[in-house]
């Protein structure tokens, strides 16, 4: 069995030199929601030494708020939003003849457009029109996947190793308190659950989730400790940890 581990990088934390071996993949802020151009050439370079796959991580530009504030955009700010941050990673990846494997959207922009077929239609067709190679990482069984595939889009169900579930199969949100797992032993427990296909939600039910690709956040303090502790447990199960490659 295989699965994608991948983490948000490029953001600032002291983290990501730290986690880099442990992954397969890292989603790497654009400079608009985190990060600039030194962080995300500094991080593509990480990337190259372990053989980790790139991907763009497009947030709102809204970094006084880490892009976790919902915005409301027209479609076709929506659409330029995306883009430009697709360009501006990209032609870092040409410069070290790195190639872009990925898009994941960020923080509010990834949240709002698992609950909105508009939006996530838009982000989709933005990050089709940029390059249809590019596989899309979305909320696992959300309208975002939906709506990628619909357009022919290689896509990937996200779950997450630090995150709690509703009812719903959307994430709680962090407004709330215990939206995040910051137990490295609660989050190596769930993944182990989310590679069985299912996750417990906060009302106790068990929640059917296609897993294809495992999200861990590089900005929690315990973080690089996480991402050894699943590195040592998947391999133990022999569970390799690889990108996604269709």
């Amino acid at each position: 069995m295989t699965i994608d581990l991948n983490c948000d990088m490029g953001e600032g934390m002291p983290n990501d030199a730290a986690i880099m071996p442990y992954i397969s993949s890292a989603n790497i802020a654009c400079g608009y929601h985190a990060g600039d151009e030194a962080t995300m050439r500094k991080t593509i370079d990480m990337c190259l030494k372990y053989n980790v796959a790139i991907g763009a991580h497009p947030g709102f530009n809204d970094k006084p708020n880490f892009g976790r504030v919902p915005m409301q955009l027209t479609s076709d700010d929506l659409y330029q939003l995306v883009q430009k941050q697709l360009q501006i990673i990209d032609k870092i990846c040409k410069e070290k003849n790195a190639v872009l494997h990925h898009v994941k959207p960020h923080g509010a922009l990834y949240n709002m457009a698992a609950k909105d077929n508009a939006m996530s239609r838009t982000i989709a067709q933005a990050v089709k029109d940029y390059n249809p190679k590019l596989i899309y990482y979305g909320l696992s069984g959300s309208v975002m996947i939906a709506e990628a595939k619909a357009l022919g889009l290689k896509t990937a169900n996200e779950v997450f190793a630090d995150r709690v579930y509703q009812e719903d199969g959307s994430l709680l949100p962090r407004t709330f308190a215990g939206a995040q797992i910051s137990s490295s032993e609660q989050s190596v427990e769930q993944v182990m659950n989310l590679i069985n296909g299912f996750v417990v939600a906060t009302n106790g039910r068990r929640l059917k989730l296609q897993a294809d690709t495992i999200c861990m956040h590089g900005d929690e303090p315990g973080a690089a400790q996480l991402a050894e502790q699943l590195h040592s447990k998947l391999h133990q199960l022999r569970v390799q940890i690889r990108a996604l490659n269709f």
